[in-house]
């Protein structure tokens, strides 16, 4: 049994039991979350699609993580102009609870 569901404009497939990384949720560590934007779902071989699937997919929040540094370096030549920024993207650490 799993589902693809729509989490923060990102499509994950997922079953029960699962770890998964998504970005950045707000709640903290050990709140509950419901996502009900499951685009398909299949179930032993019976699969609902779009709006035909009234299923939520029951989560827990286990934590925070930051992603890989991105670096985004601009530099003009001949001017002198180099500037280094970076930044690193927040992912929530979450676990599929189950699929109902």
């Amino acid at each position: 049994m799993f589902a693809i569901v729509k989490i923060a404009g990102q499509q994950f497939r997922v079953s029960t039991g699962q770890d998964l990384f998504v970005p950045h949720l707000d709640g903290s560590t050990g709140d509950k979350v419901t996502f009900t934007e499951v685009l398909l779902f299949d179930n032993n071989g019976k699969t609902s699609v779009g709006t035909d699937c009234n299923v939520s997919v029951n989560a827990e929040i286990l934590g925070e993580r930051k992603g890989d540094k991105v670096i985004a370096f601009k530099m003009k030549r001949r001017k002198g102009f180099r500037k280094k920024i970076g930044h690193r993207k927040l992912y929530t650490h979450i676990r599929i609870g189950s699929i109902a």
